[in-house]
């Protein structure tokens, strides 16, 4: 048999994507065809959870074997997942900011000849990225700062960018240029 299904994203609601697959195939075949629809990186981690009808989260398929006792995608094949009509799944594919895609089995049809699966039988709208990177990172407060080989004049820079002028301590008061602070030194 040919199960068919639908894929979504919470984040672009015009993001919509149709996959045929043989019952016979694993949930490894179906994230390679994920994969290669939405070019995603394929050295990314990724997750399949059985889903119930409200989207919570039941069993995890993992990419790789992670010695936990989760099933990996390569064991599980479509007919042994799918139990139900309608049957849900989530596709973790950024498992550190459980970012991911609605997967939902909308009915199956005979095996044609001639027709490679798994395939993308319908795209529209442009695919989530898939790593996304929280706010602001705390290097680019020090974008601003150059190393150079004068370490005495960078301490001085590095007290002008960070230190108020009314500051009692310069960076220069707590470290000597030799590694040692001075209240060591005595």
């Amino acid at each position: 048999m040919v199960y068919k299904f639908i894929v979504l994203s919470d984040e672009n609601e015009s993001f919509v994507r149709e996959f045929e697959l043989l019952d016979s195939h694993t949930l490894l075949d179906f994230h390679n065809a994920l994969q290669d629809e939405l070019e995603f990186d394929k050295s990314q981690m990724a997750s399949f959870y059985t889903a119930t009808d409200n989207w919570e989260k039941e069993e995890e398929f993992t990419l790789l074997d992670m010695g936990i006792g989760c099933p990996t995608m390569e064991s599980a094949t479509l007919e042994d997942v799918i139990i139900r009509k309608n049957q849900k799944l989530f596709y973790i594919f950024d498992l550190f900011n459980g970012r991911g895609l609605f997967v939902e089995f909308t009915g199956e049809t005979k095996e044609s000849t001639g027709k490679d699966l798994p395939a993308c039988t319908n795209a529209k709208g442009i695919p989530p990225k898939q790593v996304v990177f929280g706010g602001k990172s705390s290097r680019n407060l020090y974008n601003d700062i150059i190393v150079s080989d004068d370490f005495e004049e960078d301490i001085d820079d590095i007290d002008e960018l960070y230190l108020d002028d009314d500051d009692e301590n310069a960076l220069s008061d707590f470290v000597s240029f030799d590694g040692i602070s001075e209240e060591e030194e005595e």
